[in-house]
């Protein structure tokens, strides 16, 4: 007998989400509390499993398969969590931690792989072979799915252009290099940046719905487009996908589908680029989405 329900845990930087789907694909159930990462990984994982008990429960504690979606990826040589910004929980065999306090197993992947394929198989990137779907939020992480599958790659880091350095003598990321694209265009990286050039506490969402009169954040306005553009263009240049898809918090941005846009299509290594460049039609709960979708995987 086939499973019928299939749970998702998103595990992001600032927010922990739950989803439950049916065999159909419909969402039943979805709530979410705040991550609270300052508090340690034991209060993760209290968030988590209170998410999950609620979930169970309303499916009236029904087989399922169970999918969680995470910052950075599973060590294939030590199976502990590598790469996430969620500090606290790098070096910690997330794995089994979880499956010992829920009690079932659980599929863990890279929640940018995640959002990636909620939007290749339900969202914008439906009927697109070749789909990259990228993540503007936190952090900035990215996913590749090919033919309905997660590329994930020999060591597991396909598609982390967050990493890819892009300015040798830029900021300083937390992974140990300089000038990652990180650093510049997610919210964490455009906030910080804003406040290391103007002294100024300024949110990313504010930063981008404030008419800007202080030519310094102008110009660190220009900037951003430009990070931008060569970073999606020096990876639409190497991959060649058929759709860029793009979520997280900022992708609600709407001038980055024109002036951030027009800066990826000026350094595109073609006459005429054709690259979609979309934003995300399952909204802030593609990652949860995905993550109920891998562990729906585990049963076909």
């Amino acid at each position: 007998m086939s499973t019928h329900y299939h749970i998702g845990i998103d595990l992001g930087g600032t927010k922990i989400e739950v989803v439950i789907l049916n065999s159909q694909e419909k969402i039943l159930f979805r709530e979410r509390l705040l991550t609270e990462a300052n508090l340690g990984s034991e209060h993760i994982f209290k968030q988590i499993h209170s998410l999950y008990k609620k979930a169970v429960v309303s499916i009236q504690n029904k087989t399922h398969t169970l999918g969680l979606g995470t910052p950075g990826s599973i060590s294939q040589k030590t199976h502990l969590l590598k790469n996430s910004n969620t500090l606290c929980l790098n070096g910690l065999p997330l794995q089994s931690i979880l499956e010992d306090k829920l009690a079932h197993n659980v599929a863990i992947e890279n929640d940018a792989n995640c959002f990636a394929l909620a939007e290749a198989l339900m969202g914008s990137g439906r009927g697109y072979p070749f789909v990259f779907g990228v993540i503007l939020g936190t952090g900035c992480g990215g996913g590749i799915v090919f033919d309905g599958n997660i590329r994930q790659g020999a060591q597991n880091i396909a598609g982390e252009w967050g990493h890819m350095v892009i300015d040798p003598q830029g900021p300083r990321c937390y992974c140990g290099a300089n000038g990652c694209v990180e650093s510049f265009i997610s919210g964490g990286g455009l906030e910080k940046r804003i406040q290391d050039k103007t002294g100024r506490k300024i949110s990313a969402i504010d930063f981008f719905n404030t008419p800007l009169k202080d030519e310094s954040l102008k110009k660190i306005k220009q900037d951003f487009y430009a990070r931008f553009g060569q970073a999606l263009a020096n990876l639409i240049n190497i991959l060649d996908p058929d759709i860029v898809v793009l979520g997280g918090g900022l992708s609600n941005e709407k001038s980055l589908y024109k002036e951030g846009i027009n800066e990826v299509y000026a350094r595109i290594f073609n006459d005429v680029p054709t690259t979609p460049i979309v934003k995300n039609m399952l909204g802030d709960s593609s990652g949860v989405v995905g993550a109920a979708l891998v562990g729906q995987k585990l049963t076909q």
